[in-house]
């Protein structure tokens, strides 16, 4: 396969090893990784805290080695310089100068990048107003709140205009305004040909934004797919919401439901399909009670990892 037709990023039995306790004990953070990151697509990555995510995204950076096993980023060696000018990266816990301000802050990152002198500002200018950071980008950053420094922080990932955007924990500090502007750049990005990959734990938006995603535990992929084949539309169960449910009715409801809780006045029967909806609806009439509403629950991309979670905690367990 020629540089022009390989994947943006390309991992084979890929495995880093650390040493801890005086460089005794061998922990693996990543198993036999392989990946394949195609040009063009949002990548969700996800895992519980010290699954490897971290592992993985500081090799694709040139910032850790592989302690096995081949990667490449554009068909070269991550720490390729070439390589390096085409990609924008924001770590999880990124440092600022605290005492520039967002706009010297971007031209600094612009010149570092090897931005022209020319274009460095206006790139700065519509990057912070981008992410919303305009009124705030001649203020020294020591007075910016988590979800400021944040916003700061993507914008600099973007001020090179690199093909590939690397975002390790983006929506970190992010209030729900700010994540949603977040996905507006995502969209963005994506229409523009750019390849995207980041790390997060808020699952909704991701399978709000991402083309595919992959889930890693305990060091190893355990799940590759696009979003529209690892989750089915089909319904799989539905909750019933019912007022005024008083004595042996509930234990009707009981025998019907395969879980009922109660919510102050209001019994959530969750039921498998529609003939026990009308078993629970059949038992409201005769009970006199109300319906109040009738949801179908569809498998989210949250039930599928915790699926890979739970399963993690029993093999410990």
């Amino acid at each position: 396969m020629s540089t022009l037709d390989a994947p943006v990023v390309e991992t084979r039995r890929l495995n880093r090893v650390y040493r801890s306790g005086f460089g005794v004990k061998l922990v693996p953070a990543l198993i036999d990784l392989d990946l394949e990151i195609e040009s063009g697509e949002v990548f969700g990555f996800l895992g519980p805290n010290g699954a490897g995510k971290t592992s993985l995204i500081k090799i694709l950076m040139g910032l850790s080695r592989p302690t096995s096993g081949e990667v490449t980023v554009f068909g070269r060696p991550p720490r390729d310089a070439a390589t390096k000018s085409r990609v924008g990266f924001l770590p999880e816990s990124p440092y600022f100068y605290e005492y520039l301000t967002a706009r010297e802050f971007l031209r600094l990152a612009a010149r570092l990048t090897n931005v022209p002198d020319g274009e460095a500002g206006d790139r700065a200018q519509s990057l912070l107003r981008l992410v919303g950071m305009e009124d705030a980008a001649d203020l020294q950053m020591r007075g910016y709140s988590r979800g400021m420094l944040q916003r700061i922080g993507i914008a600099q990932a973007l001020i090179a205009d690199p093909e590939f955007i690397v975002l390790d924990e983006p929506m970190g500090g992010l209030d729900p305004v700010g994540r949603k502007e977040f996905r507006d750049i995502i969209y963005n990005l994506r229409e523009r040909g750019k390849t995207v990959f980041f790390s997060t734990h808020i699952l909704s938006d991701v399978e709000m934004i991402c083309d595919r995603v992959g889930i890693i535990i305990a060091g190893r992929l355990v799940n590759v797919g696009r979003l529209s084949e690892i989750l089915t539309r089909e319904v799989e169960s539905y909750e019933v919401a019912v007022d005024g449910v008083t004595g042996k009715y509930r234990k009707a409801f009981e025998r019907v439901g395969r879980q009922v809780i109660r919510s102050g006045e209001t019994l959530l029967v969750t039921v498998r399909n529609e003939e026990e909806v009308d078993r629970v609806m059949a038992i409201a009439r005769e009970a006199g009670a109300r319906i109040q509403s009738l949801v179908p629950r569809r498998r989210t991309l949250e039930d599928h990892f915790m699926q890979y979670v739970q399963k993690q905690d029993e093999g410990v367990s």
